[in-house]
């Protein structure tokens, strides 16, 4: 009972905290004079992602491998398939944002460049500046960019992250930085007590780490993507449900597995389980998505409800995996052999626009 209420203790900070930080973070950018656009491609799209930075580097520093990586690859996974599936199931995705059709293949490319990386088992230190660096490029690049975007989006991106003449107060920005601070404090706790959590019960259910790190901890430290693209969704703010799913999956790579690998003493340690299923379930996640953002830049209801049910199908193979059962090697040669291929088939020939859905 007591890993239980830790566990759930620290998804309750981890949650609450990227949110107040998002909010202070975004609102504080804004009054200094940074475009809402480029907070929505940043701030919001990286804020998101920073319960998967602290649980990372705070498993990494504890010796819990495992659940630093899977945590990484669980949630991009859960990101494209669980989330973005969601979103498109309550609104058709109509994908107006021109910088998505570049950041989707960055996020394949980095996808595929991740367990190259870790093919000798670590990613080292010098793997991991070579990542951060990267990122540094990356937010460059979507500065410079943004201001070639289209009115339509940038009218989209100001209306939720704008701040009025009114809200520009001395005031206000104490608050905004009170709201930085107690983020920041709060993700420190909530990482500290999910990780402990988990490694507590996956030492009492007797399966390892990375399932653990896969599952539970990656949908936990998602939950605040699953809020902000679900509700952006349900508002019509389409390009930011998408922007902040991809931003997300990309900020996970180049900067929480890069800075847990510069900060952790000995690296982190990337197991053969993972080299030989995960990664190339997280690569396949990632090529799926590809040909969906060239092909009318719709995410159509019938997708999302595909997504989705990849997603259980991948957790089937999980459970199945943590049980051992003899179904399993059925399922990864359904997994990697046949559903992808197929799925990529079948939105390469049938996919149809619909009609773009009028904004809420």
């Amino acid at each position: 009972m007591l890993t239980v209420l830790e566990l759930v203790a620290g998804f309750v900070l981890l949650v609450w905290g990227a949110e107040i930080l998002v909010r202070g973070a975004s609102r504080l950018a804004v009054s200094a004079g940074v475009s809402p656009l480029v907070v929505g491609l940043t701030v919001v799209a990286f804020g998101t992602s920073c319960p998967e930075l602290a649980v990372s580097t705070s498993a990494a520093f504890g010796g819990e491998a495992d659940i630093a990586v899977g945590n990484v690859i669980g949630s991009n996974i859960f990101n494209i398939l669980f989330i973005l599936g969601l979103s498109a199931m309550v609104a058709p995705l109509v994908v107006a944002q021109q910088l998505i059709r570049l950041d989707v293949p960055i996020m394949i490319g980095i996808s595929i460049l991740l367990p190259i990386l870790g093919l000798d088992g670590r990613i080292g230190r010098g793997d991991g500046l070579l990542l951060f660096s990267m990122l540094i490029v990356y937010t460059v690049f979507l500065i410079r960019q943004s201001r070639k975007e289209s009115a339509e989006v940038q009218a989209e991106y100001d209306q939720e992250y704008g701040v009025s003449d009114k809200e520009r107060t001395p005031g206000a920005m104490k608050t905004d930085l009170a709201y930085i601070a107690g983020g920041a404090v709060m993700l420190v706790l909530g990482s500290r007590l999910l990780v402990d959590g988990a490694v507590s019960i996956a030492q009492a259910l007797g399966v390892s780490e990375l399932v653990i790190g896969l599952t539970v901890v990656a949908i936990g430290t998602s939950l605040p993507e699953v809020a902000t693209s679900v509700v952006a969704s349900i508002k019509g703010e389409r390009d930011i449900a998408v922007g902040n799913v991809v931003g997300s999956n990309i900020f996970n790579i180049l900067a929480v597995i890069g800075l847990t690998g510069v900060v952790s003493p000995d690296g982190v340690a990337v197991s053969m389980e993972a080299l030989r299923f995960d990664f190339p379930v997280m690569i396949m996640v990632a090529l799926a998505a590809l040909p969906i953002f060239f092909t009318g830049m719709v995410i159509q209801r019938w997708e999302g409800v595909l997504f989705v049910a990849y997603y259980l199908a991948y957790l089937a193979h999980l459970v199945l995996a943590a049980t051992g059962s003899g179904a399993l090697p059925g399922l990864d040669g359904v997994v990697l052999s046949l559903m992808w291929p197929l799925t990529a088939l079948a939105v390469l020939i049938y996919h149809r626009p619909e009609p773009e859905v009028p904004k809420a």
